[in-house]
């Protein structure tokens, strides 16, 4: 819908909103048309950083009011857009790339505005996971776990929901962890495709499919990585666990230097079973 010149985009809701406007992961024209009218036409715009959604604005002519609103603030600025909301205004919140709560702060101020009975649209718009789970070409469900866990005991046990589930796994890593992440997945996941999307929507975006192992080969070449979004395929059939099967799995966990700590919250997570049965279990072993 196009709206005539000095008409609201957003006119007909009947009251104040908060918009929540996904901007470009990487090229500045991976941008909605609607998105680009919200943000010229709401009193404020809530953002991560200033510097980094200024030069968004500044392509595209807009000069609305922007607003600080990241993790460590999150709390002290959420009166300033209630008060503005409660007087009739409109916020748009945005991250500094794709859509905003996905990896990114915003839950806070949604919870608050909600259990006000205030208005929230969300647009849709710019996401890298779903970007790669297009490119990966995996058909079938999948899950979104943000980014890959950094302690060793969840990420143990993030690697063992991969293991037993059907539904393909999408992460984001930093640069700076992939390579430990990559090698935890060959060690576990052994033929497992994994496809690698680096820099999406950017100059140097790359997408590799293979093993991780033959993916970490691949990036030992580079430089730079980037940005990277990983899509870790399914497993081909439902994987069941019976008592032997359970031990079995312990002893390997334990030949790897797992703690019995860590092996408890794996098969705890991934069976169903009580603490208590498990526990009892790994105290038989030796």
């Amino acid at each position: 819908m196009v709206h005539e010149k000095g008409e609201k985009a957003f006119q007909d809701t009947g009251k104040a909103t908060l918009f929540l406007v996904p901007t470009p992961i990487g090229n500045l024209k991976d941008i909605t048309l609607r998105a680009i009218e919200v943000l010229r036409e709401v009193d404020l715009i809530a953002c991560e950083d200033t510097r980094h959604t200024r030069k968004l604005l500044s392509a595209y002519d807009i000069h609305t009011p922007l607003m600080s609103y990241e993790k460590f603030s999150e709390k002290k600025k959420i009166s300033h857009i209630i008060n503005l909301l409660a007087e009739g205004g409109s916020v748009a919140l945005v991250s500094d790339a794709g859509t905003p709560l996905i990896s990114d702060p915003g839950s806070v101020l949604i919870r608050e505005v909600r259990d006000r009975g205030m208005k929230i649209e969300a647009l849709p718009g710019p996401s890298a996971l779903i970007a790669a789970m297009a490119a990966s070409g995996f058909e079938g469900p999948f899950r979104f776990i943000g980014f890959f866990p950094r302690q060793r005991g969840a990420a143990v046990r993030e690697v063992m929901r991969m293991k037993l589930s059907t539904d393909h796994t999408i992460f984001y890593e930093s640069p700076r962890r992939i390579a430990a992440t990559l090698k935890l997945l060959d060690e576990s996941l052994g033929d497992r495709s994994i496809f690698f999307a680096r820099e999406i929507s950017k100059v140097h975006e790359e997408h590799l499919l293979g093993r991780a192992g033959q993916i970490l080969e691949t990036l030992s070449a580079r430089r730079e990585i980037g940005e990277v979004t990983v899509v870790v395929q399914g497993s081909a059939q439902v994987q069941f666990l019976d008592e032997n099967s359970l031990k079995q799995r312990a002893r390997r966990l334990m030949g790897e230097g797992y703690t019995k700590k860590d092996i408890l919250g794996v098969l705890v997570d991934e069976t169903g079973l009580g603490r208590n049965r498990i526990y009892r279990l790994l105290q038989d072993l030796d």
